[in-house]
């Protein structure tokens, strides 16, 4: 379950990445970072000082049990909101729980439409804990919900934020739109829309794609179920000119007074799911099927990861960090030694940020990489989302102790690249 043997994804949702966009190109020979100092360089890419909220590098990502994972709080997601609406910067938003989790070891387009993502939120208290487990501090729990709570409660901002709502159960989005401007806030909405329960091709007709456009929205909330609701977001990608976009499922439900949402104390405590059953009975099957994977996960990855762990940092592995940059035959080798671990990852993310900006297919070799942990893994998703238009990112040349960390964390497959 945890080995992640599927493919990895090539094609990219989105253009060119603007880091890759505005660095200088120039020929180099050899590029040293060591101890995470980094050698002069003859040309040194020239980067916007202002911050880029599709920075993928600049991202804390954790790579936990197969997915990525943003380390960010509610006001810092918020926050991130805010400025993709100011820049008008193509923004998706993933928010995995358990059922996510369990929906991405058996569908790698699903699994592919969360490493796509410009932010994967930790929806639900599971994520937390699991990333907990393995390392990434995770500080809170981040709702789509709350998201959307938060926005609006805002005040005193130049104008609010315009949300337009696509999908739901018929008459809900419309029952939702009303009363979220019933309550003037940082938060209006500007439209809705039913598609009825078509496929993901009659979803996408150039008449909805207007519709939603023409609304000049500047957050887009889906609620088509998951699994459906990201790759209808993945295929619309490039035609949706509204910045922020998500799917936030019965958030919708939440707005229209459909359904009551559980109090905080059972949120904080993880038992929503409880309130959840208790208010739509239907979903105890999807809950006990999540459960189910959760009790499979945990015994054979969790625990056997934490045991391997345990028994590395009692063997000691913080060995010296060097990294170096080699062109050979059009393709850049990014060879990493030592410790590929939060303690170092400044100097990684600089490195891996010269390497995709000279825009050739890119190898990280492992082969002197003596330890590894879920931050340096949440940084090999982001510099391959970041590589995908130039020929891609493979890692060449694992230890065996690293081949068997990436496997029990759940990323097998991004050996298969």
């Amino acid at each position: 379950m945890c080995n992640g043997s599927q493919p990895f994804f090539r094609r990219s949702l989105r253009p060119r990445s603007s880091i890759g966009a505005r660095a200088a190109m120039g020929y180099f020979h050899t590029r040293c970072l060591h101890q995470n100092r980094v050698a002069p360089l003859t040309v040194l890419p020239s980067l916007d000082k202002t911050p880029d909220v599709t920075d993928d590098l600049s991202r804390e990502v954790y790579g936990v049990f197969g997915i990525p994972v943003d380390a960010v709080t509610g006001s810092e997601a918020v926050d991130l909101i805010t400025r993709a609406v100011a820049q008008r910067r193509p923004f998706l938003i993933s928010t995995p729980n358990l059922n996510f989790l369990h929906q991405s070891h058996s569908d790698p387009a699903f699994r592919h439409s969360l490493l796509q993502s410009d932010l994967s939120i930790p929806d639900g208290m599971p994520i937390v804990w699991l990333s907990r487990l393995v390392g990434a501090p995770i500080r809170e729990r981040v709702a789509g919900s709350d998201l959307v709570a938060t926005l609006k409660a805002q005040t005193g901002q130049e104008r609010p934020v315009k949300i337009f709502l696509f999908g739901g159960p018929q008459g809900v989005a419309e029952r939702a739109c009303a009363s979220i401007n019933a309550s003037k806030g940082g938060l209006q909405c500007v439209g809705w829309h039913y598609p009825g329960f078509g496929d993901i091709d009659a979803m996408s007709n150039d008449a909805t794609l207007e519709t939603l456009n023409a609304s000049a929205a500047d957050f887009l909330s889906v609620s088509l179920g998951a699994q459906k609701g990201q790759a209808w977001l993945l295929r619309n990608h490039g035609s949706l000119h509204i910045p922020v976009r998500v799917h936030l499922g019965a958030t919708i439900n939440f707005e229209a007074g459909m359904i009551r949402r559980a109090p905080k104390w059972l949120r904080r405590v993880g038992l929503e799911w409880l309130w959840r059953i208790k208010e739509e009975p239907h979903l105890w099957q999807r809950y006990a099927g999540d459960a189910i994977a959760l009790a499979k996960l945990l015994a054979t990855c969790a625990l056997p990861l934490l045991g391997w762990s345990i028994q590395r940092r009692l063997a000691g592995q913080g060995q010296p960090f060097r990294a170096d940059i080699r062109e050979h035959e059009n393709v850049i080798t990014v060879s990493i030694a030592g410790s590929a671990t939060t303690d170092n990852i400044s100097g990684a993310v600089e490195i891996l940020r010269r390497a995709i900006a000279l825009r050739q297919p890119l190898r990280i070799d492992l082969s002197a990489t003596t330890g590894m942990d879920t931050r340096f893994i949440g940084l090999v998703l982001m510099a391959m989302k970041q590589a995908e238009l130039n020929g891609g990112l493979r890692l060449i040349n694992l230890p065996p102790r690293i081949r068997r960390f990436l496997a029990l964390n759940g990323f097998g497959y991004i050996l298969e690249t």
